[in-house]
């Protein structure tokens, strides 16, 4: 398993980390995920551990806080091996403090997160979203204060616009407090909009991308087809799954898969793993967030690292899912001596 630096910081992530949104199963949107206990979790791990695969990602709202509980359940005896990283900021409550990255909110999540997970310490603690309601002073004060006392090594945020995050760097920057060195963002064959603004500031400013849903919510499993039902087991059959998941065209998924198709006879490769494949030769990506409801599913997704993809391979997917780009960025694009694209 390759280790790549978590953006401009001294620490080493593997390539691949898995997701813990199947552990649990606790409502209806996580259970169109999976539902795996802690006994199917600590297998998956064992199988994750084997191949060189150390961090696991997960959330204090997966299944309302179960999902931590599995993976700490999982992990007893060995969080030495391992590598944790979770996320706060969603609702997890009812009451007017239980949702937000307040000072107030934060150190009481990242407290039951803590006691959930079975450890004294997150490797990496993020923001689930950004909270227009409270000062980025207040919260990257509070994550600061959570890196002083040990118990949060690193922080990162998670679907922030690019001003959200260039302003959190700024405020970090100003007060000599812990910045965000990793962005965990939506990107995959059939959603690329992370390329036009925080691909570009993650390079300039330091930040490696987490990259959530590589699968693009399920479509590029290679069981998503022209004219063919959904598999039983996919999440796109849950309506609550979809409202919820990034809006996609099926003819723009046909078209991906079908560039795909091209490519994975040229390789031998699976769907999924030449999705995830090109991923990993992306600018500023340093981990890619798989996930399995099985070991099958597990192992084949690990079959993405170890290989890479020819330049004319990836340049016949970069064109299939290319998409006209909103203003401002087609303009700089029309202009590639002073504003280049971050992937040539």
């Amino acid at each position: 398993m390759e280790y790549r630096q978590l953006g401009r910081s001294g620490f080493k992530v593997p390539v691949l980390s898995l997701g813990t949104g199947t552990f649990g199963g606790g409502n209806e949107f996580f259970r169109a995920w999976g539902n795996t206990d802690a006994s199917g979790a600590a297998w998956l791990i064992d199988v994750c551990l084997d191949a060189g695969l150390t961090m696991f990602d997960s959330a204090d709202i997966y299944s309302n806080g179960l999902a931590e509980d599995v993976l700490g359940q999982a992990i007893k005896g060995r969080r030495d091996k391992v590598l944790i990283s979770t996320k706060a900021t969603f609702r997890f409550g009812d009451g007017p403090n239980d949702v937000g990255s307040s000072r107030f909110h934060l150190i009481r999540s990242c407290e039951a997160a803590l006691k959930r997970l079975g450890t004294d310490y997150i490797d990496l603690y993020q923001m689930h979203g950004f909270d227009a309601t409270t000062p980025v002073e207040e919260t990257l004060s509070a994550l600061d204060d959570l890196v002083k006392a040990g118990k949060v090594r690193y922080i990162g945020c998670s679907n922030f616009s690019g001003w959200h995050l260039m302003k959190s760097l700024d405020v970090s920057q100003k007060y000599g407090w812990s910045r965000y060195v990793a962005h965990q963002a939506y990107y995959s064959l059939i959603g690329r909009d992370y390329e036009w603004e925080l691909m570009p500031l993650g390079l300039d400013q330091g930040v490696g991308a987490v990259v959530w849903s590589p699968l693009g919510w399920g479509r590029l499993t290679g069981k998503v087809r022209r004219g063919q039902p959904l598999p039983k087991t996919s999440r796109l059959n849950s309506q609550l799954s979809n409202e919820m998941g990034p809006p996609v065209a099926n003819e723009f998924v046909y078209k991906v898969v079908d560039a795909i198709d091209v490519v994975a006879k040229e390789t031998g490769k699976t769907v999924p793993q030449i999705a995830l494949n090109w991923l990993l030769q992306r600018p500023t990506v340093s981990s890619v967030i798989i996930g399995a409801r099985d070991e099958q599913q597990l192992r084949d997704n690990l079959a993405a690292v170890g290989w890479s993809l020819t330049p004319a391979q990836v340049a016949r997917l970069d064109e299939a899912s290319a998409v006209t780009l909103p203003y401002p960025y087609w303009h700089q694009r029309g202009f590639k001596e002073r504003n280049p694209s971050p992937v040539g």
